[in-house]
């Protein structure tokens, strides 16, 4: 291991793997598993790619928003390194990609944008360079950025070929979207590695390149509609509604050998299989691309050695399909397990501790500081909502879930907080506010120094409009949520389920 002066450095060198069960034990295949990236996606390597040549040529000034249009993996990517490198980024995206995406580039400080499933890949592309222009932004253009392509050769093409160095190499198989992979290592195996042959694999459904028809791009590098060959498919990441020039140009330069159609039922099963028999979690595209890996396998002589992309982890797919019918709480068999012994389970009640004689617990006097700090947190004008709470509670959270959402500004007071534990300060206010509510529960949530209760009795309060009427009547601003909203949903989904 390395030390690195920030994580940018640790983009690439990720590393080649044999699979033993998923083809016959006479051939060779390899996957090279981009997930080891520190945004778990080959797309990490377009990310920094894209930013140092803009910096480099004065392109990206800064302090300049960024701004792309992405199906998920390179606004991810590409959301680290503005974080690292200090940049706003703005990601455009079409509404039907998984909501997991959204929320991490959120989370990694992007604004994220969605544009109408129906208008595709080329509307979220359209999208972006009419804000790009709008804003002064600096559009990445990923999909026909030759730093994109150049990163793979610079990178991706020179591991394949250390990682084979003296040995065969039969064929590379890969995806391909914005097209930078596929072009970027095809063109160094053609001219370093010849016998190496190049498959593509693209969904059966909707044969971009399989179908010949050339795809016609608008002068400012947009699509004038959708390929006449695209079909929704399952593939996220995978052959957008139009063919991204990187990709135009490897299959011009006569990069492709073979296009291998990928059934998207036949990705999902192969996904599956790689996990549960090889241990690798990947995404549908994965599974898309080894399942066409494997039919080359299942096809070849013996001796043959096959290298598969794997480029990304399974994390970015669970509200997917590939999770469709990966249920969230036990199946029979493993009830069945759980019942095969008498303890900690739900269906029996734990068998009552022996009857002791009660104890008088020792009553701790309030101290008079504490009081007083309850008494002036609820009488506060400037913060009328608080919440007395812990931070590792979960109804505790299902109440701030529930004022974020509405937009109400309160104070939590986490009596398990480091600033609550010297000399045991927290505990000294819980005995306080039970000496005031007669509740020894967390949360206790007041409004305007009235208690509301706990963290269900908010939800209820805000699910019959009293806590509403609470607020209003301290000029508190709140925004209401959108109808049918139920507060029980912010409960945790464990205690949802019973």
């Amino acid at each position: 291991m390395a030390k690195f002066s920030d994580i940018t450095q640790t983009i690439g060198r990720t590393p080649v793997v044999r699979l033993s069960k998923l083809v016959r034990p006479d051939v060779n295949l390899y996957v090279k598993l981009e997930s080891f990236n520190p945004m778990a996606s080959v797309k990490d390597r377009l990310a920094i790619a894209v930013i140092e040549e803009a910096e480099r040529t004065g392109k990206l000034k800064p302090g300049q928003t960024v701004i792309e249009a992405t199906s998920g993996n390179t606004g991810i990517g590409l959301a680290m390194v503005c974080a690292q490198r200090g940049y706003p980024l703005v990601i455009v995206m079409a509404e039907s990609f998984s909501v997991e995406r959204h929320k991490l580039m959120r989370f990694l400080g992007a604004k994220v944008v969605l544009t109408p499933a129906a208008e595709r890949g080329s509307g979220m592309l359209a999208k972006a360079v009419e804000l790009a222009k709008a804003h002064g932004w600096f559009l990445t253009r990923q999909f026909e950025n030759e730093a994109n392509a150049d990163i793979h050769s610079r990178t991706t093409a020179r591991e394949i070929l250390d990682d084979f160095a003296g040995e065969r190499l039969d064929w590379w198989v890969t995806g391909f979207g914005t097209g930078g992979t596929l072009r970027g290592v095809a063109r160094v195996l053609r001219a370093e590695r010849p016998t190496t042959k190049i498959a593509v694999a693209e969904p059966d459904n909707s044969p971009l390149l399989g179908s010949g028809i050339t795809q016609q791009v608008n002068p400012d590098g947009t699509y004038p509609g959708a390929h006449p060959a695209f079909r929704p498919h399952l593939m996220q990441g995978w052959s957008p509604d139009f063919i991204s020039k990187l990709t135009a140009d490897a299959i011009a330069a006569g990069h492709v050998d073979r296009i291998l159609p990928i059934n998207g039922r036949k990705a999902l099963d192969t996904t599956r299989d790689l996990a549960t028999k090889e241990g690798i979690f990947a995404g549908i595209t994965s599974g898309a691309a080894l399942s066409g890996a494997i039919d080359i396998c299942n096809a070849s002589l013996p001796g043959t050695t096959v290298l598969c992309m794997i480029p990304d982890t399974g994390e970015r797919y669970l509200s997917t399909p590939l999770f469709a019918d990966m249920p969230a709480d036990m199946d029979a068999e493993e009830t069945d397990i759980s019942r095969s012994t008498p303890n900690y389970r739900f269906d029996v009640r734990p068998a009552p501790a022996p009857a002791k004689p009660a104890a008088a617990e020792p009553e701790i006097p309030v101290k008079a500081d504490a009081a007083a700090f309850v008494e002036k947190a609820l009488g506060s004008a400037e913060e009328p909502v608080v919440m007395f709470a812990l931070e590792w509670c979960e109804f505790c959270w299902a109440a701030r879930k529930l004022f974020t959402r509405a937009g109400v500004k309160y104070r939590s007071v986490d009596l398990d907080s480091f600033e609550y534990q010297k000399d045991d300060r927290g505990g000294d206010i819980r005995r306080a506010l039970y000496a005031k509510t007669g509740m020894k529960t967390i949360p206790q949530i007041f409004i305007g120094g009235k208690l509301v209760g706990g963290s269900t009795d908010l939800l209820e309060a805000w699910k019959q409009g009293k806590a509403q009427d609470m607020l209003k009547e301290k000029s508190v601003a709140f925004t209401a949520p959108a109808p049918g909203f139920d507060p029980y949903s912010l409960l945790p989904t464990w205690l949802q389920a019973r």
